[in-house]
């Protein structure tokens, strides 16, 4: 029977394979009747700290094990899961607790040298936030004592597959970060016809490079797994040679990763001495995926199957897939079919527009947003321009948001642009993405300075940008007398971009 929640999804798992390993993180070896059973008691310990059914509760942390019990701890305790960028700095991250109205944190000590507790010290408005758990944390698991076992499968028997499982926050064209709400059923479904496409099995092992904060490993990855009983190897960051050991101690069998990950380890200069036979199937996108990078995975890695996709957060991740037995210009240069269940269509200027389960319940407290992105007749506006071939795979030609993806994350030009002109010496900003041999693209920041405050040193800005933003929304600045305007005005960013001679691509998340 297909579990109608994501809870439901583990209790399955642990009533299918109770012994078979589904985590696997250092020393930390979890059955899936492990991990269900760490859930039930982040669960009851959730519900001892008086979090009710609807509550929105935040994670912030690097993917681990304890990330993975605790967001399915979340769900049987019928609460809202809301993960957080590990990337973000302290404003970043109390933004979006205060949007989302969290009732508490999951969080670490610290991560890439940012210490997120003292980040959040000076961080305004957060009275709705009663409590912050730094994992792991025996004093918070003991309060479930006092509450049975029995009163959480019961909350969690009674989440319906339209409940609201996350809100992810991903931002648009306005730079606000707006929460996407998904649900339970939608995320099933999505990732059961997911990980049919991309061939992953029973048994598999499943080295998990993409973050949980998004929606490519925390659908794509832990849900994946435990709907279709694999073990799931979370690593906190990428780091070839700790990924090659590990595919090699481990024997790997699955490898997703954007396709920077692959030319990367192509180019390892120790490839060689690592045995990657075990890997059998991996699922690349997040960036333009080019041909030779295909090519690569399968001849020189011995990857068998190789499949890209496209989606976005408010499509629970996924819109179509390419299928593994696709050549691979097909591959590389198209997304693939939309999935079973989801429609995509052309609209007259080229948008593509998408219909179906997958689609998100609307943005969290904002139903102005939600209302815009979506046309008059129910169809969700992705933003990119495309068109779908006489095989009927869909090509992404351009963007019209300005959106650009570095290294597969996204980032947003008008966010970094705000920030930037709160700069004194920052008159006019403009941020483009700019090509880059390894991430794809990088942002980079167009600055017109006020001239009255002192000499602007690019590199100070950039310091200055990088203790307010996460360090991948901008890698360079340059200065400019004036930026191109267009008789209204308006920043004519096409002229910046043909000036770093970059080209605008699709948005491919798998």
């Amino acid at each position: 029977m297909t579990p109608a929640t994501i809870p439901a999804a583990l209790d399955r798992a642990a009533a299918v394979w109770p012994a078979a390993e589904a985590v696997v993180d250092g020393d930390v070896r979890l059955t899936f009747g492990d991990l269900r059973a760490h859930a039930l008691d982040v669960a009851r310990a959730l519900v001892a700290s008086g979090v009710s059914v609807g509550d929105r509760v935040a994670l912030w942390a690097p993917n681990s094990a304890d990330w993975i019990a605790t967001s399915f701890g979340i769900y049987y305790a019928g609460a809202v899961l809301v993960p957080l960028n590990t990337r973000y700095r302290g404003e970043e991250a109390g933004h979006i607790l205060r949007t989302s109205g969290a009732r508490l944190l999951f969080t670490v000590g610290s991560f890439l040298d940012v210490d997120y507790v003292a980040s959040l010290s000076d961080v305004p408005g957060l009275e709705g936030l009663s409590e912050t758990v730094v994992m792991p944390s025996p004093e918070f698991l003991a309060r479930g004592a006092s509450v049975p076992v029995e009163d959480v499968v019961a909350r969690a028997s009674s989440i319906g597959a339209d409940d609201i499982s996350d809100i992810i926050f991903t931002s648009g064209t306005t730079g606000a970060p707006k929460g996407a709400m998904l649900r339970h059923g939608a995320s099933v479904e999505t990732y059961l016809s997911w990980s049919s496409l991309v061939d992953l099995r029973e048994g598999d092992r499943y080295l998990c490079v993409y973050p949980f904060f998004h929606t490519a490993g925390l659908k794509s990855g832990v849900l994946a797994c435990v709907l279709r009983g694999a073990a799931i190897h979370p690593q906190p960051v990428f780091d070839v040679p700790v990924v090659l050991s590990t595919v090699a101690r481990e024997g790997i069998t699955m490898l997703p990763g954007p396709p920077t990950v692959f030319q990367t380890i192509v180019n390892h200069p120790d490839l060689a001495s690592f045995d990657l036979s075990s890997v059998r199937s991996s699922v690349t996108g997040a960036a333009v995926v080019p041909v030779e990078t295909i090519r690569q995975m399968r001849s020189v890695l011995g990857i068998r199957t190789v499949v890209t996709g496209y989606g976005m957060t408010e499509t629970t991740g996924t819109i179509s897939m390419c299928r593994f037995d696709d050549p691979p210009e097909v591959i590389a240069t198209t997304v693939g079919r939309p999935i079973p269940g989801v429609s995509v269509r052309i609209a007259d200027d080229g948008e593509i527009l998408v219909k179906g389960f997958n689609v998100m319940a609307g943005y969290f407290g904002d139903p102005a947003a939600t209302a815009a992105a979506f046309d008059s007749d129910g169809w969700l506006m992705t933003g990119d321009v495309g068109f779908v071939d006489d095989d009927g795979n869909l090509h992404i030609t351009d963007r019209k948001k300005d959106m650009f993806i570095v290294g597969g994350f996204n980032a947003y030009p008008a966010e970094i642009e705000a920030v930037l002109l709160q700069h004194p010496s920052v008159a006019q900003v403009a941020v483009v993405g700019a090509p880059d041999p390894r991430l794809g693209e990088i942002g980079v920041a167009f600055v017109v300075p006020t001239g009255d405050a002192g000499p602007l040193d690019p590199d100070d800005l950039l310091q200055w940008a990088w203790e307010r933003l996460a360090k991948f929304k901008l890698a360079r600045v340059e200065l400019v007398d004036a930026l191109p305007l267009n008789p209204t005005g308006k920043v004519q960013k096409f002229k910046l971009r043909e000036r770093l001679g970059s080209r605008d691509g699709g948005d491919q998340v798998c």
